[in-house]
């Protein structure tokens, strides 16, 4: 764990942190038990079952409201699952769903020894002690799954706890891009042209059209964001820059409320899960998220579903 958590500063743990848990929460998009759990649970296709079971912390909540929190979908995406998920299957049966779907993925991955040892039982109520203390005031998404009952299974209790943190950074993320005036579209934009994911992949996979997304780039040329050629400015890079730092601060207080030991131990025990996501090819390589599997020495391959 040397080369990632030894001598970072408190300012650098939220992204390191990031880095390693972020690839294990994935699984719940990538996996095939996840379709699997959600077809069980009646979701029609794909997309119902990842706005379903994402969305399902909410409650039986409109497409207005998944939209808003999910961010940077086309409203015509969300509304062709969201509210017809719910005529499905309730918000509570999809959570049982993620949680087998969970449990059996973990399980395919990381084999039952390791799912059921002493690691996994530490680092769950590691992880649960940091998402108890994340600040999910104006936390939509953080904060619905901050409040689901503390699982018994060790391993489904440590992916609960680190989808609380993910949520909870997310929403973070959001504020800073409302802060900046970056609207859904533009932060996809963003995102393509700072090289973090591929913008056919976020365009298709986010319902946009190649007329939107265009628009949009002319608005970003015009404000200086972006050159020519679809990239970066400086002044573009700067912004991009601020926004990321901001977003670690954040997600900082999880990681202060834990303090440096556990947060180092906990990362010391999150390293190998991470390790073997990364070089499963579970996680495709142009993935959305913007997860290279670079820092951990994986090679993220195809996947049969991109994370939306």
């Amino acid at each position: 764990m040397a080369d990632i958590l030894s001598g970072a500063t408190p300012r650098e743990w939220p992204r390191l942190m990031w880095e390693l848990y972020e690839p294990v929460h994935d699984i719940v998009y990538f996996a095939p038990q996840a379709r699997q759990a959600a077809d069980e649970a009646g979701m029609r296709g794909f997309w119902m079952g990842y706005f379903g079971m994402r969305a399902a912390p909410l409650g039986p909540v409109g497409p207005a409201v998944v939209t808003s929190c999910f961010y940077v979908f086309h409203p015509d995406r969300v509304a062709r699952a969201v509210p017809d998920a719910w005529r499905y299957a309730s918000p509570c049966d999809l959570l049982a769903a993620r949680e087998r779907a969970v449990d059996g993925a973990m399980r395919q991955l990381f084999g039952d020894q390791v799912v059921t040892g002493p690691q996994i039982a530490e680092a769950a109520d590691l992880a649960w002690q940091a998402a108890m203390a994340a600040d999910t005031a104006g936390r939509v998404l953080g904060a619905a799954n901050q409040a689901i009952e503390r699982p018994a299974q060790p391993h489904i209790r440590l992916w609960q706890a680190l989808t609380t943190l993910r949520e909870h950074r997310g929403d973070g993320h959001i504020a800073v891009l409302v802060g900046h005036g970056i609207g859904p579209l533009a932060a996809l934009v963003l995102k393509a042209a700072a090289g973090e994911s591929d913008g056919t992949a976020l365009r298709e996979g986010r319902k946009w059209d190649p007329g939107a997304w265009q628009a949009t780039e002319a608005e970003l040329r015009a404000r200086g964001r972006l050159d020519a050629h679809g990239r970066l400015t400086a002044a573009g890079a700067a912004e991009h820059v601020r926004i990321e730092d901001e977003t670690d601060a954040a997600a900082a207080r999880p990681w202060q409320a834990l303090g440096k030991d556990a947060t180092e131990r906990l990362g010391e025990l999150l390293r190998p899960l991470a390790e073997q996501v990364a070089g499963s090819g579970l996680i495709p390589a142009d993935n959305p998220v913007g997860l290279t599997g670079t820092r951990l020495g994986g090679t993220p391959g195809a996947a049969p579903d991109r994370l939306p």
